[in-house]
């Protein structure tokens, strides 16, 4: 958790918000999904991420359409821009897990990725 809060306290002012983020990377990892399938696949209800999705699509970064097997309900897709949004937060974390783990020696980062392993393991 303090790990989770430093990073987010670095990031720039005007990032995005994790919900977006957990969005966006859904999509950018799983393709094009229903509202469902996202809020399933992070543990949330579609009614607590509606206001995300539509802010997320009136900022251009998600486009809904109709789907083709089931009219009723819309398929989110992740758009170029939105890509690029979820790239630059991406990097800017990136870069500050590279500083952070700088001044670490090899056997630490080792260790590091062996917990990494064994955390993703764990998340599926």
């Amino acid at each position: 958790m303090r790990m989770a809060r430093r990073m987010r306290s670095s990031r720039s002012p005007d990032a995005l918000s994790s919900n977006k983020l957990v969005v966006l990377g859904h999509l950018a990892r799983n393709g094009p999904s229903s509202a469902g399938e996202v809020a399933a696949a992070e543990g949330q209800r579609p009614q607590s991420l509606t206001r995300v999705f539509a802010e997320l699509e009136e900022s251009g970064l998600i486009v809904r359409t109709r789907d083709e097997r089931d009219r009723r309900q819309a398929v989110l897709t992740i758009t170029r821009a939105g890509g690029e949004a979820l790239r630059r937060d991406l990097d800017e974390r990136d870069a500050w897990l590279a500083g952070a783990l700088g001044g670490l020696g090899e056997t630490e980062r080792e260790v590091l990725r062996l917990a990494a392993r064994l955390m993703e393991r764990l998340a599926e």
